[in-house]
């Protein structure tokens, strides 16, 4: 499954704050997209994702091949860890959480309440939450936030394993993952005109 964006443009606060943005992501391979804070990529990765709409452009994909991560872990704080895989396995169809549990090392919090953990085991929670969808598009924003370095290089295995099984990979993050397989996107030469200045100056 190839995901395809062509001319681009999205919108924040109903200006345009990228534009032109193409690029091409197969199967097998890993995106990184940079650029500075407020750019765009969290905006460039929602509309990616289907969650807002683009002004202009093309964004080829099927909606239900993308898995999306946020800022939000997604978590429900009465729920065990265990409990919180098995719930978006069942929402995906699917059923074996243990993998995922290996994985990002959660097999000792496995009875933990989602709500008692830090901040760190949150977050390795919630992407463990990836490997439970069955989605072969990883659309992710800032996935190591709170992470510590152990966390980061076993974020960093997992997207190994997705690429080496025929998924695919898109990040916005300023941390250096290892991934020398992956390809960077700089947005910084995508960014829109003055109205978009005006509006990032408006929020200074």
């Amino acid at each position: 499954m190839t995901l395809t964006v062509q001319d681009l443009a999205v919108t924040r606060g109903g200006l345009t704050i990228l534009e032109g943005v193409s690029f091409e992501l197969a199967a097998g391979e890993a995106l990184v997209l940079r650029g500075p804070n407020g750019v765009g990529k969290t905006t460039l990765l929602r509309s990616i994702a289907g969650l807002q709409p683009v002004e202009a452009g093309i964004v080829s994909r099927a909606e239900d091949q993308i898995a999306y991560a946020g800022h939000s872990d997604g978590l429900k704080a009465m729920l065990s860890v265990t409990e919180n895989l098995r719930f978006w396995a069942s929402v995906f169809g699917l059923s074996d959480v243990e993998p995922a549990l290996a994985a990002f090392d959660l097999i000792e919090l496995r009875a933990r309440m989602a709500g008692t953990l830090s901040a760190g085991q949150k977050r390795r929670l919630g992407l463990a939450r990836l490997m439970v969808t069955g989605r072969p598009i990883w659309v992710l924003d800032e996935p190591t936030v709170s992470l510590d370095a152990a966390s980061v290089s076993l974020f960093a295995d997992a997207v190994r394993h997705h690429l080496s099984s025929g998924g695919s990979a898109l990040m916005a993050t300023h941390i250096d993952l290892g991934l020398s397989e992956a390809r960077v996107l700089d947005l910084s030469p995508f960014k829109a005109g003055p109205k978009a200045r005006q509006m990032d100056e408006a929020f200074l």
